[in-house]
């Protein structure tokens, strides 16, 4: 695995790549790639930083893992390719923006859009094989998420963490809630936003209030 990172993460994240952990997960994506296939494309797997440089990072959403449909993952959470069908969770997801920021409902499930603003899309597993949820986790990943995430709440200030479902909930305890506002809710897929614990949140308007309180640019949700 070629960890072919913005050069603006670098120099935050340079000394994870030569811990002990880093390695064995580099030989174990290497190794599934190889024989097996894996989303999203090698190319892709640090696309979340790549599209999202640290100094203009202004939103964190935290999602689990990639899509392991074919065509699907595009190294960003939650976001599909163009021309993809939207997944569930999606489009819950723009659902709530049509209500909450009276928008239309978008076409593309590409979310390069929010990335090019400042929004980091980051999965905690950054890999899986074709098919079979959660294959990569518990491998390293989540080790190196964690530090990204961590890294982002001591270095900057006035971040906006959107933490959804119980999952991401648990990144709270590394955030630094004194600096950053910190957003829950239930997760956008159906079995919890069809119980009445993700629409009606308006993540989305106050994560653009808190900005522009703050002297940033608001999000084009």
């Amino acid at each position: 695995m070629n960890v072919n990172i913005h050069p603006s993460w670098k120099e935050h994240l340079a000394e994870e790549f030569n811990k002990p952990y880093f390695k064995p997960l580099t030989d174990f994506v290497r190794h599934e790639y190889t024989n097996h296939t894996c989303y999203p494309r090698g190319s892709q797997i640090f696309s979340a930083f790549d599209h999202c440089p640290f100094d203009e990072l202004k939103v964190v959403i935290i999602g689990q893992d990639p899509y392991h449909g074919p065509g699907q993952a595009n190294g960003l959470c939650f976001s599909v390719n163009d021309g993809i069908p939207h997944p569930p969770s999606l489009i819950n997801i723009f659902k709530e923006i049509e209500t909450d920021m009276q928008v239309a409902y978008p076409k593309s499930g590409n979310l390069e859009r929010w990335a090019n603003q400042g929004v980091l899309l980051l999965n905690a597993t950054l890999t899986v094989r074709a098919h079979m949820a959660g294959s990569h986790q518990n491998k390293g990943w989540e080790i190196f998420t964690d530090a990204v995430i961590k890294s982002v709440s001591d270095q900057k200030e006035n971040i906006v963490f959107l933490l959804w479902g119980g999952y991401a909930k648990k990144k709270g305890r590394i955030i630094d809630s004194k600096k950053h506002l910190v957003l829950t809710s239930g997760h956008p897929s159906p079995l919890s936003a069809n119980r009445g614990f993700w629409f009606g949140n308006r993540h989305f308007t106050m994560c653009n209030e808190f900005l522009k309180k703050k002297g940033f640019d608001a999000i084009l949700w």
